[in-house]
């Protein structure tokens, strides 16, 4: 943290406008340290960074850019009690055993599933997944993370996973807003880099792809 903050101030001090650096963290504390940080050595200007978690970051993005992908702007986005009692619900709706489908375990399949850029329908044509769902007693798993996307994304909401994965989507289909981000952001630094999961590396590998 306190190497990006200080190559930060750097930057800013040598010329490069705030607006251009695109700062990523994983925790909102660290985020607000850095800033705080920055602000001490170089003043207002730190202000202007796009600064935050990987999460609140490209939420601000999605809110912009959300009716591309068939979201309302002022989507909700579900914390993961909203997203383990609707999963409650559509268990019990399937006539399935809580005990098994515990709610828990259910999100963390599909937040896996997510963080690898799978889709519910890619699921439930991956053999792989579901023979290890049915090895473990839990093979309507798919069914479940499909009814499950379904329904958020008619309420018009997103689960924290949802932030990575469909900013994954926007990225990839509209070329025009990756463009757009990749001009914008010349400098990108993440603290903590070794800690991506393969959602977050691929959004930071394309955002870089211009200026590297």
């Amino acid at each position: 943290t306190r190497v990006l903050t200080y190559r930060i101030a750097h930057l800013i001090a040598t010329g490069i406008d705030a607006f251009n650096i695109l700062s990523l963290t994983f925790t909102n504390k660290a985020a607000k340290e850095m800033r705080h940080r920055i602000e001490s050595v170089v003043g207002a200007d730190a202000r202007n960074i796009w600064m935050g978690t990987f999460h609140s970051v490209f939420a601000k993005i999605l809110r912009m850019e959300a009716d591309k992908i068939g979201y309302p702007k002022n989507f909700t986005i579900y914390d993961s009690d909203d997203s383990k009692s609707l999963i409650k619900t559509i268990v019990k709706e399937m006539n399935l055993d809580e005990k098994i489908y515990k709610p828990n375990y259910v999100l963390s399949r599909i937040s896996n599933a997510k963080n690898n850029l799978i889709q519910a329908h890619v699921y439930q044509k991956q053999a792989d997944l579901i023979a290890y769902d049915e090895t473990t007693g839990r093979g309507k798993i798919s069914e479940i993370y499909g009814e499950y996307a379904k329904r958020c994304f008619k309420s018009g909401a997103m689960d924290f996973d949802d932030l990575l994965y469909q900013t994954n989507v926007l990225l990839r289909d509209f070329p025009e807003v990756l463009s757009h981000y990749q001009q914008k952001f010349r400098f990108i630094l993440v603290d903590e880099y070794q800690d991506t999961n393969y959602a977050q590396y691929l959004i930071v590998k394309k955002l870089a792809a211009i200026h590297e």
